[in-house]
């Protein structure tokens, strides 16, 4: 293709579907009955610790994996008929590039071989490569080395465009860059699904929010609602003095407690109960705060109240 204007068809047939899919190696369950849809134009992070099944989850989608019960559907066909389609555009961490070849060489070879491509100038100068373009590849830095696979994942017209902790190894300016891409692709209708473990990344550039752990889906839902589902506020004042922490760990609904210095910071599954309980044990907070969980902190209280059910549960099933 000439240009770079072209949208996504338009289709009511989900982008993805994933419908009760397990996956095992071994003893370990990496997916665990996943059942999720994606729809034209999202822009979708998947969220989730070390070994929650993100990558699983991504080669299941990419067809580099099968399933062991459930089916996957990309496009409302298998995965590999949709990415052999030119309907899928990837970006993973895993595997090398060609080494001994220059970074134009390697983009041209992704165009000439993608069903609907773009011309490899464009593709070059919308990674921001135009400039290494004469470049061997095994000479290239880690972020260089990232803006080239997310030049591979967009050399044709993909109404799908999956990225795998896309940027790693980038600067600030070139992750800026990378991400005003991406939402000019969901605005053309395409739908962008990536992985990532920079979570203020999923909280600015996401219209919707994963969270994996264990191989289940534990949250789904716009940044602000997994923040919601989190249940917590956090509180920080300062205080005067020498620091009593016993009240304050005895203050209710508290969840966790930090005190640093002068400064207080705890957090709460009910903000208006703990900050009256404060004023009555007689301390005199000063810069009053109270705000609602950064998708960090949601993260991280989720996963963990997660971890601590199915904690209890193996414990109650061992007795």
């Amino acid at each position: 293709m000439d240009g770079m204007t072209t949208t996504a068809a338009t289709t009511t047939t989900p982008v993805v579907r994933f419908e009760s899919v397990t996956k095992s190696y071994g003893n370990v369950r990496a997916v665990d009955g996943l059942t999720l849809e994606l729809h034209p134009g999202e822009t979708v992070a998947l969220l989730g610790p070390n070994g929650a099944g993100k990558s699983t989850t991504l080669d299941l989608l990419l067809g580099l994996k099968n399933a062991d019960g459930g089916t996957v559907q990309v496009f409302g066909t298998g995965p590999r008929e949709a990415i052999v389609a030119g309907r899928v555009g990837a970006m993973l961490q895993s595997g090398g590039l060609m080494d001994e070849v220059t970074v134009g060489e390697l983009v041209r070879l992704a165009c000439d071989l993608h069903p609907k491509p773009y011309r490899a100038t464009e593709v070059l100068a919308r990674a921001g490569i135009a400039q290494i373009a004469d470049r061997k590849v095994n000479k290239l830095s880690g972020g260089q080395a990232q803006r080239v696979r997310f030049a591979l994942a967009t050399a044709g017209d993909s109404d799908l465009i999956v990225l795998d902790e896309p940027t790693t190894g980038m600067d600030v300016t070139a992750r800026q860059a990378f991400w005003a891409t991406m939402r000019e692709q969901a605005d053309q209708g395409r739908t962008v699904l990536f992985a990532t473990h920079y979570l203020e990344e999923a909280d600015a550039i996401a219209d919707r929010v994963l969270v994996l752990h264990r191989g289940r889906l534990l949250a789904d839902g716009t940044a602000a609602e997994i923040k919601a589902k989190a249940g917590a506020r956090r509180v920080s004042f300062d205080l005067e003095g020498a620091i009593d922490e016993a009240p304050l760990r005895a203050l209710p609904f508290l969840t966790s407690i930090d005190v640093s210095g002068q400064t207080v910071r705890i957090q709460s599954s009910d903000a208006d109960a703990t900050v009256h309980a404060l004023y009555g044990t007689g301390v005199y907070p000063r810069n009053l705060e109270v705000a609602g969980l950064g998708l960090e902190q949601a993260f991280v209280a989720i996963t963990e109240a997660e971890e601590a059910t199915r904690t209890a549960a193996e414990e109650a099933a061992s007795k």
